[in-house]
């Protein structure tokens, strides 16, 4: 138990650190839209172009309306953080053969 609490420890420290991304100059790596990839590459890859439409990003550029770049950035952190350990407990419980 010890060592999970050291593991949620540390991922509020990252969570909380998330918007040094903020001083970064450009986009990150993969987080790409279409209009920047055509910027790149000269062309829009044909798949890329056929599903942009399909997904829209629940936080478009981390922002929350109303509350600014450095809150959006950390709540999108612990939202990803939470999404990820319901998925992985939820797994957990439906593969893991329960001791008798």
């Amino acid at each position: 138990m010890k060592e999970a609490k050291k593991l949620w420890i540390a991922l509020g420290v990252l969570a909380l650190l998330t918007p040094l991304g903020l001083l970064a100059s450009g986009t990150a790596w993969g987080e790409w839209g279409s209009d920047e990839v055509k910027t790149m590459l000269g062309y829009v890859p044909a798949g890329m172009a056929k599903f942009s439409e399909l997904w829209h990003a629940p936080l478009p550029d981390y922002a929350i309306p109303g509350l600014g770049d450095t809150v959006g950035y950390i709540l999108s952190a612990v939202v990803g953080i939470a999404l990820i350990a319901a998925v992985t407990w939820g797994l957990g419980k439906v593969l893991v053969p329960k001791e008798k």
